[in-house]
């Protein structure tokens, strides 16, 4: 059975932007967005409709419409690799700068031992690069780049 897809209504956009804002600073959204399961979105950007993508995706045996952009936990959003990469251009809040050995732990799927004194989700950036995004808490930040995405150590 394929996985239930909705896609958000206005009001429900609007929340998750209001939401967005106030983590990241982000005032638009560019695109429609869908929701798989209880808290996965996805963004679409192409040039089907509404009404389009619904006989999409219930005519044509597709995984799945748009590129996973955020899920919901716990009131806030987390956004995906590639939902800071889209947005990387209105991130103005929460934004933590890695140096170059932070940066490397953080890329190789590694929590970082840090004390921010925060406990929400931050942007993870490396100098000019935006690097994902992870979940400060009392005396760490949490990484959630995918096994597959991560960097691997060279055996020598």
């Amino acid at each position: 059975m394929k996985p239930y897809l909705r896609i958000l209504n206005e009001h429900e956009k609007k929340q998750i932007r209001e939401k967005l804002n106030e983590q990241f600073g982000v005032i638009e959204i560019p695109g429609i967005l869908l929701k798989r399961g209880e808290d996965k979105i996805f963004l679409f950007q192409g040039e089907f409709d509404r009404k389009q993508l619904l006989e999409l995706e219930n005519n044509v045996p597709v995984e799945r419409t748009g590129i996973y952009f955020a899920k919901e936990q716990n009131g806030e959003v987390r956004l995906s690799i590639e939902g800071v990469y889209i947005l990387r251009e209105q991130l103005t809040k929460s934004i933590f700068q890695l140096d170059e050995k932070q940066a490397e732990e953080w890329m190789l799927g590694q929590e970082l031992p840090i004390a921010t004194g925060r406990h929400n989700f931050l942007i993870m950036k490396h100098k000019d690069y935006f690097l994902g995004c992870g979940k400060a808490s009392e005396n760490k930040i949490g990484n959630f780049i995918p096994k597959n995405r991560r960097l691997k150590y060279k055996e020598n």
